[in-house]
């Protein structure tokens, strides 16, 4: 047998879609940051989330 073909698996997958309406303040925050670090809207949502880490009361 022939070794599978196409892309190789990665580590940590992102299949968990989410969709979100933003009101013109959050658009333009999100928009700066990212522009500022120089990242996609998506990492810079993935970094928000992280940061709500500290905030989950156990």
């Amino acid at each position: 047998m022939s070794p599978r073909t196409g892309r190789p698996k990665i580590e940590n997958p992102k299949s968990k879609p989410i969709h979100v309406r933003l009101d013109n303040e959050c658009s333009e925050i999100l928009e700066k940051y990212c522009e500022q670090e120089s990242i996609a809207k998506t990492e810079g949502i993935r970094r928000g989330i992280q940061k709500l880490r500290s905030e989950i009361k156990k």
